[in-house]
């Protein structure tokens, strides 16, 4: 099965368990920061973290490698009123929304690809800022059904993004995550 049609069965088993998707609770902290006009959400799956955003006033572009999940997001979107462009891409290949466009905010949860880290650092505007959140490898039984390549190591994010502003940063052991909020302080 490839990565779309795997995508593509989890989004319809949670639509028909009727399991609405939810903002990111840790992104919901940091309201008081999210107040720009231009934002991205990676890997989006059904929308919670875009919707969110969008309702927030941003002008979203949402990416995700599932149609069942984007489709469903562009209806959220039109049935609501909110200003999300929901696209189907594969973040490994196409990557044209990080290369022709700045954003005031990108938010990536749950997906890595450390090859996107250099672009994500040019298409963000200077003072704008990145909610990053995904598993990390702890030993924790909470992802161990996730790859150690889709798992960052210990303080990885603290690392990558150390010339920013870090705003926030955990490291959770119970749950096997890593989280930042870091603004862009540098001109590119």
């Amino acid at each position: 099965m490839n990565a779309q049609d795997k995508w593509n069965q989890k989004y319809k088993d949670r639509l028909i368990n009727r399991n609405p998707p939810e903002p990111n609770r840790r992104l919901l902290d940091m309201a008081a920061y999210l107040n720009g006009r231009k934002a991205i959400d990676f890997a989006s799956g059904l929308g919670g973290n875009s919707i969110y955003l969008a309702e927030l006033g941003y002008d979203i572009t949402a990416i995700d490698i599932s149609d069942v999940a984007i489709n469903y997001v562009r209806n959220q979107a039109a049935n609501r009123k909110l200003r999300i462009t929901a696209k189907v891409a594969d973040l490994t290949k196409e990557r044209s929304d990080l290369t022709s466009r700045k954003y005031d905010l990108a938010v990536m949860t749950y997906y890595l690809d450390r090859s996107l880290f250099p672009l994500i650092k040019q298409a963000i505007n200077t003072d704008g800022y990145l909610f990053f959140e995904t598993f990390y490898k702890n030993g924790s039984a909470g992802n161990q059904h996730v790859s150690n390549q889709y798992k960052l190591e210990s303080n990885e994010l603290l690392k990558e993004f150390r010339e920013w502003k870090i705003l926030y940063f955990e490291e959770n052991e119970q749950e096997g995550r890593q989280t930042i909020f870091c603004q862009n302080t540098h001109e590119f």
